[in-house]
């Protein structure tokens, strides 16, 4: 979406295609050999390399570049076309003539035209619809530099603050009449009618703070109240003289010379945000007896420890600023009156370690207006969402007897619910995806209609579509949840386009260079997940229960496998049972490993052991594989599958102990948007081995905080973890270092305390850009709207009939 210089090395391709014809059909003849239409970057980088093999002089050649640097490969028995990916979401298309070894340059529209010809085996639609979200974009400000990304709010501020006051008098009236929109039922905050100039609040500053400047600091405010309240100033500025003083400098210095550090530093002392509504419709959403379960796992662990650390931060900060309000969080999660033994059928639910925050639960209403009983899947939900938002935004009015100030997403579920209920309330919206389905199903956008009836990717991606784009700031938890990787396209940069053949065809989608993007990172619960060296603290009266869980007999239907000895240290693995957290892959590496089966047993906590409880297809299916692995690698002496829910208090200390007994931790995910396991087990000492497919590559330093493992390659991935405890038998410093860097890691990047700070102040920051700018844009709002009604609404009511 951004004006680029053109790649350098397409004329370099072009002449070796000219002058080395005979090189170059070699190499695409072996590649067209293969009888694929599509080829990843991995079977491109494999094909080259097999061909250097056979002839070094290739790897130097414009060709060889060009492959190792193309993402995809389309193909039919004419052209050859390429997708080089040259930097981070910046793209060029080439395809290349099999017989004249012609090269051209062309449009992502022909080349998803292309894909589309080939998918649908050359029945695609001429006049498709096309999605291009690039003219409404052009005018806004974006970053230039990869580096950049993630890092939003800060270019915002930089670029906004100087152009806010360069217009004279202007940028000076908007922020005065910003900070006199404050107030709270009915009580003025920050400024009176007193003021009604930025003459008068310069003066009005001045004034103010001769007196204050000889008053001490600790003095509340409440004995200055009356003399403020005369020169205009209101609740709001600080609970105690010295950050009354601190505040109105701040506002001085923006007023006399802006600042991107004094703007984002005044803006989060400013009494903005007193109640927030978080979204998250699907799956089991409680406090107990819920993990582990369908679609239930790191995103409900994730939204309760972050509802805890968002009032802490908000009471903290209306507490600074002296105002005597208390904060409210609600949770918006769906109500299941068949509730299975969980408290999903009651209403209202307190969040325990909160003062005032609760889970609200809405049911789902068909079109017939009856109340969903069961538990639906997340994928199978799209028909009831927008009969939700309606219900759920009275349901939450009601609750807060009136507007929340920011509306939080989670899941394109939940984003979808928060883009309706923002726009009709007016109130800020930020989006948390947690994982997009888009990148972890191969090709799920060009062969949609395969797995239709199973997933619905037809409504969930034009649902990711509108909420990325209505949403004011996105939350991630990593760079490359973003912008992937040199060597892989991150999970937003692959909305940027895309083809679903008979759907629409996106030309231009999402931009990871908007600067509504940044990354701010969660933590584990510090309550829960502490170091297991920390003895005081340790839940030593659940060890009984923890040795019989992992040591006791066969419990029918809740576990598989009794361990013969305890005398090996322990591995540990605990997920969900579906196909991408890999439970199953996991477990055959493990069996089809001699040695690290003679290094360690293996703890399972994951699914169910009797498939007749679960009522998920995928889950079902990976039980019966595990079943079928645990015996044919004949593994019950060795693994101990649990198939139960664990408490959180449980799980933590269950670390602790594995730590104990100088084990590890490990998350084998295909993929895995952040990784709240790999935090909680380094958040207790435990060294830990995770993919390096998603976060925990950004979360672990490879052999100084725990190690990252290839997915797929399992064989590999087994003999880096046997030779770890083979080095800590030999060496037990190097399992104590290893648990060391862990917790170091997460000390200095993967708290709550931080996440929280952070999340309050970008929701001020945005708040404030879109009161006084032209962030929300009516014209993209309106093309969104129909978007949705054209598109979305269609697909989500045919999903229902």
């Amino acid at each position: 979406m951004e004006s680029e210089v053109p790649n350098a090395r397409i004329p370099e391709l072009k002449s070796f295609l000219e002058e080395q014809r005979s090189q170059a059909h070699r190499v695409l003849h072996y590649i067209i050999g293969l009888h694929r239409s599509f080829l990843l970057r991995s079977d491109l980088n494999d094909a080259i390399d097999y061909l250097c093999e056979e002839d070094p002089s290739l790897a130097a050649t414009a060709l060889a570049r060009a492959l190792h640097q193309s993402e995809e490969a389309a193909m039919d028995a004419s052209w050859i076309y390429l997708a080089l990916r040259r930097r981070v979401a910046r793209w060029d298309y080439l395809r290349i003539h099999l017989e004249t070894m012609d090269l051209q340059q062309v449009g992502v529209d022909k080349y998803l035209n292309f894909k589309e010809h080939l998918a649908t085996g050359g029945n695609e639609d001429p006049f498709g619809l096309e999605i291009d979200l690039e003219p409404f974009y052009r005018d806004q400000y974006k970053l230039k530099e990869s580096e950049s990304i993630g890092r939003g709010v800060e270019f915002l501020n930089r670029r906004l603050s100087s152009r806010l006051f360069e217009e004279i008098g202007k940028g000076d009236q908007r922020l005065l009449h910003f900070l006199r929109m404050h107030s709270y039922r009915g009580q003025q905050l920050m400024l009176n009618d007193a003021i009604n100039s930025v003459a008068e609040l310069r003066n009005a500053l001045r004034q103010a703070l001769i007196p204050l400047r000889r008053r001490p600091p600790h003095l509340p405010f409440d004995e200055v109240a009356a003399e403020l309240r005369a020169q205009g100033f209101e609740p709001g500025w600080g609970a105690e003289v010295g950050r009354i003083r601190d505040s109105m400098g701040l506002l001085l210095d923006i007023l006399e010379a802006p600042s991107p550090q004094a703007l984002e530093e005044f803006l989060g002392r400013v009494p903005m945000i007193f109640s927030i509504a978080i979204l998250s419709p699907h799956g089991w959403f409680g406090q107990s007896n819920v993990l582990g379960r369908p679609d239930t796992g790191g995103q409900v662990v994730y939204i309760l420890d972050q509802v805890r650390a968002l009032e802490r931060e908000m009471r903290q900060r209306l507490a600074a600023q002296g105002i005597d309000i208390e904060p409210r969080v609600i949770v918006l999660t769906r109500l299941i009156p068949q509730a299975e033994g969980t408290l999903c059928n009651q209403r209202l639910e307190p969040v325990a370690g909160t003062r005032n925050a609760a889970i609200l639960r809405v049911p789902f209403r068909n079109a017939a207006g009856e109340e969903l009983q069961h538990w639906v899947s997340r994928f199978h939900i799209w028909p009831y969402l927008e009969r939700y938002a309606v219900d759920a935004e009275r349901e939450l009015l009601a609750q807060l007897g009136g507007r929340p100030d920011l509306i939080i997403g989670n899941y394109s579920d939940g984003n979808l619910v928060a883009s309706l209920m923002s726009q009709r309330l007016n109130v800020s919206q930020c989006n948390i995806a947690h994982a997009l389905e888009k990148t972890k199903y191969l090709y799920s956008d060009l062969y949609w209609r395969d797995n239709e009836q199973r997933y619905h990717f037809s409504a969930q991606f034009t649902a990711d579509l509108v909420a990325m784009n209505t949403a004011d700031f996105i939350i991630t938890s990593t760079y490359q949840e973003i912008a992937g990787t040199d060597a892989s396209v991150g999970q937003y940069e692959s909305y940027a386009r895309f083809t679903m053949p008979g759907l629409f065809r996106v030309i231009a989608g999402v931009d990871v260079y908007d600067p509504k993007f940044n990354i701010v990172s969660p933590g584990a619960n510090e309550d829960i997940y502490f170091p297991f060296t920390d003895t005081e603290r340790r839940l030593t009266h659940l060890h009984p229960e923890i040795e019989d869980l992992i040591y006791g007999g066969e419990r029918p239907g809740d576990t598989r496998g009794v361990l013969a000895t305890r005398d090996k240290p322990l591995l540990f693995t605990m997920a969900r049972m579906d196909r991408i957290k890999n439970i199953t892959g996991f477990v055959d590496w493990y069996g089809r490993s001699p040695a690290l089966r003679e290094l360690v047993d293996l703890v399972v906590v994951a699914g169910h052991v009797d498939a007749g409880r679960s009522g998920d297809d995928e889950e079902r299916e990976q039980i019966g594989m595990m079943h079928h692995l645990m015996g044919e690698h004949g593994l019950d002496g060795q693994v101990r599958w649990l198939g139960i829910h664990l408490e959180k208090q449980l799980a933590g200390e269950l670390y602790r102990y594995i730590a104990d007994r100088r084990g590890a931790f490990i998350q084998p995910a295909l993929f895995e948007a952040f990784g709240l396991t790999v935090i909680e087990a380094m958040s207790c000492g435990l060294p830990t081995f995770a993919t390096c497919f998603g976060g925990p590559l950004e979360i672990i330093e490879d052999g100084v905080s725990g190690f990252h493992i290839d997915p797929n390659h399992g064989n590999a991935s087994a003999e880096t973890i046997a030779d770890f405890f083979r080095h800590a038998a030999d060496e037990p410093a190097h399992w104590q270092a290893l648990s060391d860097g862990a917790l170091a890691r997460v000390e200095a990047h993967y708290t709550w305390r931080r996440y929280a700070e952070r999340m309050m102040t970008l929701a001020r920051v945005y708040g404030f850009w879109k009161y006084v700018t032209d962030l929300e844009r009516a014209e993209t709002r309106r093309y969104l709207e129909m978007f949705y009604g054209l598109q979305y609404r269609p697909i989500a009511a045919a999903m229902e009939g």
